[in-house]
Parts: structure tokens; C-alpha cells; sequence
């Protein structure tokens, strides 16, 4: 089996670690009906479009 030649810093464990810990932007997409930017794969807030229908009533 492997053995590691050397011991692994504290500093490279957290910093490998640290990346998972990195907020990232939400993913966007344009609303085909009204062109306002939505998340994908979920309804509209502007005007309630989803899947080439209207889903949801917006006042």
C-alpha cells in the first residue's frame, strides 16, 4: 500500500478544504415570454411562465 513520503500541512489540508466552502453566483436564464432574468427550471416571478404555459397568477 502507498505510504505519503511526507506529512500534508495544515495549510494545504484547509486551503483543498476551503474550496468547497466558496459561494458561487446562482445559475440564470431569460424567461422566454416576458425576457427578465429567472433561475432555470422554475417558474417566472414576473409572469408566473413556465414550460410554454402560464403557471402561477402574478398580480
Amino acid at each position: 500500500m502507498a505510504v505519503p513520503k511526507k506529512k500534508t500541512s495544515k495549510s494545504k489540508t484547509r486551503s483543498r478544504r476551503a474550496a468547497n466552502w466558496t459561494l458561487r453566483a446562482p445559475a440564470r436564464s431569460i424567461c422566454p415570454h416576458c425576457q427578465q432574468v429567472k433561475q432555470p427550471h422554475v417558474v417566472c416571478p414576473t409572469c408566473g411562465w413556465y414550460k410554454g404555459r402560464t403557471a402561477v397568477e402574478v398580480e
